[in-house]
């Protein structure tokens, strides 16, 4: 289109009718002639402390979810059950009834003048909740692909509501080691508030341990097939059914870098003994589990656009 001679322009339109003119003079095409638009690619997130931020801030918003959920993951636990809650409860028992019989008839351990059962019940309960809170949550994403695919809301909501529901379980728990402490007569001291810490350290822990494996299980199913297997060799590498001190000591400071064998020692140590914690073995965890659970969620956010993809 060319304007005629007579007609007046613009002062703000001139310049871009004149360069189209001296365009179409030319023979170019009026696509040709505009400005290339910016094209804006949307893919995964790169790993950043701005992603990391930005996701925590979202899932803040969304705690009305993560509560929601985390009841939800309870009642489908126990809905026509019998027993109900009582499984929570039910589990650490037996194993405390069998480890006792093996290691305190057919072999020893060191138990630190502790009676056995509450020994290893002190252990256990950190144990089942970690571990329980991993195998749950790591099947998370792929057990409900329909929330993944038809609705948005910050992906790890998902396996962090097992964790939630692993807490609780805990606490119910706990009323049976208060039970056994009553029973041995085992002194209540200022030191037990450490395994509110602790207890939270360990959360953390297993939060990251969760959020990277559950990540991992959408692409490969095979982390789902060897977690079981996984965890079990795990649990006879802390101290559950012995103590630290069973460790030789040229191994010692080898053993206690991983953080959950720190962790669960301190929490016996502060419960059952009523001693201080060892502050270097928790800073060494809280650490571990802070730089863990950075990498961890900033590997599930930069996956997090793909997984229903996956799925």
């Amino acid at each position: 289109m060319i304007r005629p001679a007579n007609t007046p322009a613009s002062p703000s339109c001139a310049p871009a009718e004149a360069a189209l003119d001296v365009a179409l003079w030319k023979g170019a095409s009026p696509e040709a002639s505009r400005p290339a638009r910016r094209i804006k690619v949307i893919g995964p997130p790169k790993f950043s402390l701005g992603m990391i931020s930005l996701g925590l801030r979202t899932l803040v918003q969304y705690s009305d979810l993560v509560y929601t959920l985390s009841v939800f993951r309870l009642y489908v636990r126990y809905k026509q059950s019998l027993l109900g809650w009582a499984w929570a409860v039910l589990q650490p028992l037996a194993l405390m009834g069998i480890y006792t019989i093996i290691f305190s008839h057919v072999t020893t351990v060191k138990t630190g003048g502790s009676p056995y059962p509450i020994f290893v019940f002190s252990a256990l309960l950190p144990w089942i909740f970690f571990s329980s809170s991993i195998g749950n949550a790591v099947h998370g994403l792929v057990t409900y692909p329909s929330l993944l695919t038809k609705m948005y809301f910050p992906r790890e909501i998902i396996p962090l509501s097992y964790l939630a529901a692993g807490a609780a379980d805990f606490c119910i728990a706990s009323i049976i080691l208060v039970g056994l402490m009553l029973h041995y007569r085992v002194p209540i001291t200022w030191n037990l508030l450490w395994g509110i810490p602790i207890l939270i350290i360990l959360g953390g822990f297993a939060a990251a341990v969760a959020l990277l494996f559950s990540a991992l299980h959408v692409r490969f199913r095979d982390v789902g097939l060897a977690m079981p297997f996984f965890l079990q060799i795990w649990m006879f590498a802390v101290p559950v059914v012995y103590s630290v001190q069973s460790v030789p000591v040229r191994f010692r400071k080898l053993y206690l870098l991983d953080p959950v064998a720190g962790l669960i020692e301190n929490f016996r140590r502060v419960v059952v003994f009523g001693e201080a914690p060892d502050i270097a073995a928790l800073a060494l965890a809280l650490a571990m589990t802070i730089v863990g659970l950075a990498i961890a969620y900033g590997y599930f956010k930069s996956t997090e656009a793909v997984m229903a993809d996956l799925i």
